[in-house]
């Protein structure tokens, strides 16, 4: 089942940022475009590259007014402690949500159960605090910030300009679609125009 459109629960756990531990709740997402960055675990091989990769956008990304949290099923004493040992890990500047109880891994449905780990999943989710764009990869398979950067920007576009629509590999500044007959390519037959022209309507 897709949860495009599915509002995340309530939820209350603790973060390491910063050198500090913090409590980070839905209140705090809520008003912003925010991304829910699972990853397996902490002390690995894959996600230290992922995190460091995602740290080198989040500058760019608060400047749109979305905020980063990087979420494992580790506690947020095993945050600091990667933290302290890793070079790549002490470049990160977003929350490090713990999530030891997997509440948030089972909320967006990326916790396997049967090792109490996290899948790879990044969720974009917007100021409501609903989910608007995701993608989950198969563990041995990292993921590009830069991809994502772009995801975030164009789903912001359609966010303030309802009525237009972005390509792929759009970008700031290329052209967008509107939406119409014009732009369909084939029409079947006179039910088919009929359904879209109605659903148009709406």
């Amino acid at each position: 089942m897709s949860l495009i459109g599915k509002e995340i629960n309530e939820f209350h756990v603790q973060a390491y940022q910063k050198g500090e531990f913090r409590t980070v709740t839905k209140d705090d997402v809520l008003g912003k475009w925010a991304v829910f960055f699972f990853y397996p675990a902490d002390f690995t091989f894959v996600c230290p590259t992922e995190l460091e990769d995602l740290s080198e956008k989040y500058g760019e990304l608060q400047k749109m007014e979305c905020e980063v949290y990087s979420v494992s099923c580790d506690t947020h004493f095993v945050h600091k402690a990667w933290h302290d040992a890793s070079e790549r890990i002490q470049k990160i500047q977003y929350p490090m949500l713990a999530d030891p109880t997997g509440c948030l891994a089972r909320d967006f449905g990326v916790m396997i159960e049967s090792d109490g780990v996290a899948e790879r999943g990044t969720f974009i989710v917007n100021p409501q605090g609903k989910i608007v764009g995701y993608e989950v990869n198969d563990g041995n398979v990292g993921r590009n910030a830069d991809e994502l950067y772009r995801k975030i920007r164009a789903f912001q576009f359609v966010a303030e300009h309802g009525d237009e629509v972005c390509p792929a590999k759009w970008k700031p500044g290329q052209e967008t679609l509107k939406p119409s007959l014009d732009l369909i390519g084939l029409l079947y037959d006179e039910d088919y125009l009929w359904n879209i022209q109605n659903a148009m309507i709406r």
